[in-house]
């Protein structure tokens, strides 16, 4: 049987997009025929230049997602350009830095920032999504975790690694909720490992490359290219009963 996914008529807001995993998403999005709204934070350049690439109505928006007002906002800027929203990809996340013996103040606010864009801004688009979703029969919900939710990280990453674990446990509770299931509402975790990005190469440049390819299976280091099949057939409902699951995307580096 051939497998064909089309998701024409379909709108996407896929967060983090003006580059590296969140631009491979919303071209593969694209591609399958959705309409995608490109959010960035300070990249407006790179964002409109890929709307327009993409075409099909994509627009950019932008939002810094570490204030909640900016999150509402980015949500209702999308609704009242499109009048509706099919999918949410929460792809957008940093990974800030801090030595266990950092002053305090600095410890504290790598925390508050990463658990602000990487925590608090995706439950407050899941929460705004879910009562769209409620309103217009469904829709489906693709975050962006990370294989350092289930395996950790370097003490200097504490903070990501707790983040994206909170966004696991978000993902879960959202896809086991009945009164969620049966309105059409389906979740999804992306757990990528090492991805060729600026954020995997700053850890990179700091570590050495053996980090990054010493303990995968595969001949290549995963490109942002290699997450968006998969990201395209969740969004499809091809996938509905996967609700809740996990995809790891790390070359055979962790198996949770």
């Amino acid at each position: 049987m051939a497998l064909t996914i089309d998701l024409s008529g379909r709108v996407a807001l896929v967060t983090g997009a003006s580059r590296g995993i969140g631009q491979a998403l919303a071209e593969g999005l694209a591609q399958a025929g959705a309409t995608v709204a490109v959010h960035y934070h300070q990249n407006r350049e790179a964002a409109e230049a890929l709307a327009a690439r993409l075409g099909r109505g994509a627009r950019a928006f932008g939002a810094d997602l570490s204030d909640v007002a900016a999150c509402c906002q980015l949500f209702d800027a999308v609704l009242a350009t499109y009048g509706r929203l099919d999918v949410l990809v929460n792809n957008a996340g940093i990974a800030l830095g801090a030595e266990l013996d950092a002053p305090l103040e600095a410890w504290e606010e790598v925390w508050e920032r990463t658990m602000a864009v990487n925590l608090r801004a995706p439950e407050l688009l899941c929460r705004l999504a879910i009562q769209q979703f409620l309103k217009q029969g469904g829709g489906r919900i693709i975050n962006i975790a990370s294989r350092a939710a289930f395996r950790g990280d370097t003490p200097e990453y504490m903070a990501y690694a707790a983040s994206k674990g909170g966004l696991v446990a978000l993902t879960r509770s959202i896809a086991r909720n009945p009164q969620l299931g049966r309105a059409g509402i389906r979740a999804f975790v992306v757990a990528p490992g090492f991805t060729r990005t600026d954020m995997a190469q700053d850890f990179i440049d700091r570590y050495g490359p053996e980090i990054a390819l010493g303990d995968i299976a595969l001949e290549r280091l995963t490109e942002p290219e290699d997450l968006a099949p998969i990201v395209v057939l969740l969004a499809s409902g091809l996938a509905d009963h996967a609700t809740g699951c996990t995809i790891d995307v790390n070359a055979g580096s962790y198996v949770h």
